[in-house]
């Protein structure tokens, strides 16, 4: 009968370096996935508050404009003309014409500068529209 002797087994080792390699390519996923959602949000723009505010359950590949101070529109980060807008939002809106969209203009812009934006929409066929506004709980 043979009996095994345990110390003549070496110990099990254990590599660290698929762990890290894991940890390493985890890390900079969410890094470059967080920098997606930034350029919308650096934008100095003073939003109205509400009180039935809420962030969205999931967030969506939503299209947003935003109505500055100085009557200065923004479409996907960049700075467009009035003018354009119309153009520009028929070319998403045939693209896709259930594309959610928000409008966040500042607190201190002109309703009927809102308004402007929302027919401009409307013209365009993008009829999924929403306001931005803070939360305030």
């Amino acid at each position: 009968m043979r009996v095994r002797d345990d110390d003549s087994m070496p110990d099990p080792e254990f590599s660290m370096a698929p762990l890290i390699d894991v940890v390493f390519q985890m890390l900079v996923f969410f890094l470059v996935a967080s920098s997606w959602g930034a350029q919308e949000k650096q934008l100095e723009l003073e939003l109205p508050s509400a009180q039935s505010a809420s962030a969205p359950a999931e967030p969506l590949d939503e299209l947003v404009i935003d109505v500055r101070r100085d009557d200065s529109l923004v479409l996907r980060g960049h700075e467009l003309e009035r003018s354009a807008l119309e153009g520009e939002l028929s070319t998403l809106a045939r693209a896709n014409p259930r594309l959610p969209v928000t409008i966040r203009g500042d607190r201190l812009v002109h309703h009927e500068d809102i308004v402007a934006v929302m027919d401009a929409c409307g013209i365009a066929g993008l009829t999924n529209l929403a306001i931005g506004t803070l939360d305030t709980h």
